[in-house]
């Protein structure tokens, strides 16, 4: 069972909350830390990227008003950060420590949450560690993959169903995906799952024994290119990474000691700052005492091409430009690392691999 699956994106973004009687407008009511007074906040739909609302904070507070004609799955966003997610639909709807209460559709979310929790979180914490756990694992993922899909036919015409598409569709292989796509077409017209579906074959695309793909990052006064680093004659180990992010953050400790390592021996660092603002990725960079040069600002140009969905990735790219490893940490890291300067991991060694992956 994928981590991932028993936390699931309805717990992450809802907590408790009473029902409401049906309104024809909203009122969210943020309650945020007082350093952001002033700053403006936004609710942006989490579909599609466009903003919906924006105020100023002001006595810890956002209040947005407004009405919506049908529910949307939202995310908050201050001061260029991420600060909560929520169901936004027409109600009284109250946004404290990340978590949304208040309205039908969220009051549903933390039921459900609540569910997933007493019928397989606790189970999948109290499963024995012996012989028998991978066949009780197996069969704890196949009751919550009927109880899910169950809760998704109940929900297919609102954000609730939405979300529990989206969590699966990170982990199904792409041809299940497309085929699920097929036997439920409304999902179809959600932004986040077709992107779903190209950064699967963008991923497949830059497998290792594949060449990079380069991207230009441009501001107002310079261009940065990732072939300015890469394909030069030396390996590049490449971070894409971000300051909110708290395991990129951890994951730079490991690159300090690989770089403190095999630095002598050639190897190179770059990162690449992904989904962040360029002053956030600057004042992370100094506090964390980060040595390696850094492409600034590069948004979602470089995971659209790579099919990045998650951070960090951290890819070995070869002397000659050839992709070495990709979507490893921390040991799996340093062993691709030392597999690299034994000359055990070389692009000869992955060729007969990778062919016979893709062979149709």
């Amino acid at each position: 069972m994928k981590g991932k699956l028993l936390t699931i994106a309805l717990g992450a973004a809802m907590s408790a909350c009473s029902a409401t009687a049906a309104n024809d407008s909203y009122t969210v009511t943020a309650q945020l830390p007082a350093e952001l007074n002033g700053k403006t906040a936004f609710l942006v739909n989490f579909d599609t990227g466009e903003k919906i609302d924006s105020v100023a904070v002001a006595n810890g507070t956002a209040i947005f008003k407004g009405n919506i004609a049908n529910p949307v799955l939202a995310r908050l966003i201050v001061d260029g950060n991420r600060a909560g997610q929520l169901i936004l639909e027409n109600g009284n709807i109250t946004v404290k420590d990340r978590t949304a209460t208040g309205s039908q559709l969220n009051d549903k979310t933390n039921a459900l949450n609540d569910q997933i929790k007493q019928r397989f979180s606790s189970r999948r914490q109290s499963l024995p560690n012996d012989s028998t756990a991978e066949a009780a694992m197996q069969q704890l993922v196949s009751e919550f993959n009927s109880f899910t899909d169950s809760v998704i036919q109940a929900n297919i015409d609102n954000p609730i169903g939405y979300i529990l598409v989206l969590d699966k569709a990170y982990s199904m292989p792409i041809s299940e995906l497309k085929a699920f796509l097929e036997a439920n077409p409304s999902f179809k017209s959600h932004q986040r799952i077709a992107k779903i579906i190209d950064a699967a074959e963008k991923k497949e695309a830059t497998q290792p024994g594949k060449q990079f793909v380069d991207f230009s990052i441009k501001t107002d006064t310079t261009t940065q290119k990732l072939s300015d680093y890469v394909g030069k004659g030396k390996p590049v180990l490449v971070d894409f990474w971000a300051s909110w992010c708290g395991p990129c953050i951890r994951e730079t400790k490991v690159l300090k000691e690989i770089l403190n390592e095999y630095g002598p021996q050639g190897l190179e660092v770059l990162g690449v700052a992904v989904w962040d603002e360029p002053e956030n990725t600057i004042a992370a960079v100094k506090r964390h005492n980060l040595p390696w040069p850094q492409i600034i600002n590069a948004q979602a140009i470089p995971t659209d091409l790579y099919g990045i969905t998650g951070i960090p990735c951290i890819i070995l790219i070869g002397p000659d430009g050839t992709i070495l490893s990709r979507d490893k940490q921390d040991e799996e890291l340093r062993a691709d690392i030392r597999a690299y300067f034994n000359g055990t991991l070389t692009p000869e060694s992955l060729a007969a691999p990778a062919d016979s992956i893709h062979t149709r």
